[in-house]
């Protein structure tokens, strides 16, 4: 089996990284909606760069390496004090799909961070893949479903009270540690 590591983002690598993560979040729309999409934030893209950029500014940003060769990336918020932490993103390059990068990088994650209690993260609606990924993966329990009728109390772009976009469904995903859950 190949060797899966993190390795902190680097300055020189953040514009790729970016370019990166919309690639693979425009691959799963593609993949489930086509051309007729609907769902992108701006310019053709699923997440913003501004999302993007918050993550990485306010959070610790990590590539994840197959054998050393860049394959995906992922930022995370570590809160030190309640250790109640979030996954802001995880992605794997579209032509690394289904080899269990993504497992293995989660437990990479949860080795680094081993006093979190608990993790959270959200998907949209329409992304099968993670939500399959996250459940049934990792462990993660689908807590929320935001809608139009239950937004989103926070924006992603601003951390501040939302105003609910349409077709900004997401689930939210929780993951309580304790020895049993660990993967």
């Amino acid at each position: 089996m190949k060797e899966i590591t993190l390795t902190l983002l680097t300055g020189n690598d953040r514009e790729q990284f970016i370019l990166d993560n919309q690639c693979a979040f425009k691959y799963g729309a593609m993949e489930e909606f086509g051309e007729r999409d609907s769902h992108f934030e701006e310019d053709g893209e699923i997440i913003s760069r501004k999302t993007i950029e918050n993550s990485i500014d306010q959070g610790v940003a990590y590539r994840i390496r197959e054998d050393g060769r860049i394959v995906g990336g992922l930022v995370l918020q570590i809160n030190e004090k309640t250790h109640h932490n979030h996954l802001d993103l995880l992605f794997v390059s579209p032509n690394a799909h289904s080899k269990g990068i993504g497992t293995a990088a989660w437990k990479c994650v949860e080795s680094l961070y081993p006093e979190t209690k608990a993790w959270e993260t959200c998907t949209p609606y329409f992304e099968k893949r993670n939500i399959h990924f996250y459940v049934n993966k990792c462990g993660f329990h689908i807590v929320e479903f935001f809608n139009s009728l239950h937004p989103d109390p926070r924006d992603p772009e601003t951390g501040n009270a939302a105003d609910f976009e349409n077709g900004g469904e997401m689930f939210r995903f929780e993951k309580v540690v304790n020895l049993k859950t660990r993967i």
